[in-house]
């Protein structure tokens, strides 16, 4: 299990005012940070946003297939990444979206399926929802998906 180490010279976030702070820094992968604050804080739920370099694997939805091709790209800058943070079988649960631009000016986006910092540093603002929210299976849509009760 992935956990964060909260020494004086590697913290990597703070609490701060409705939420926590989290700076990231080069190679550290942003979702197992997400995960293990989560569980190391005890998050019923929340949302994320945050921008910073990275290395972004995106999947775009393909309907016809029901499965999500992704697509790797190196040294881009996120500069918008939102998403929620909930629970699915006990286990924290991330969902996130983003637009990234390349350094030839192209501009790029969909599912964030993984990202780890490269150059520099990735900061993300944790906004705390004061329910638990769980993902759910939905077979209408053959997707888990936030229970809202």
């Amino acid at each position: 299990m992935f956990e964060i180490a909260q020494t004086e010279t590697s913290k990597r976030y703070i609490k701060v005012s409705g939420g926590y702070l989290m700076v990231l820094r080069q190679g550290d992968p942003l979702f197992p940070y997400l995960e293990s604050l989560a569980k190391k804080e005890n998050i019923k739920s929340a949302t994320f946003s945050g921008y910073g370099p990275a290395n972004v694997k995106f999947g775009f939805s393909d309907k016809s297939t029901q499965e999500m091709p992704a697509k790797e790209f190196k040294n881009i800058v996120l500069v918008n990444f939102n998403g929620s943070m909930a629970w699915d079988d006990g286990n924290p649960s991330m969902r996130a979206y983003g637009v990234a631009a390349a350094e030839n000016g192209q501009i790029i986006g969909g599912q964030v399926l993984e990202a780890i910092v490269e150059g520099g540093s990735f900061e993300i603002r944790i906004e705390l929802m004061d329910k638990k929210l769980n993902r759910i299976h939905d077979e209408s849509l053959k997707a888990k998906i936030m229970e809202i009760r």
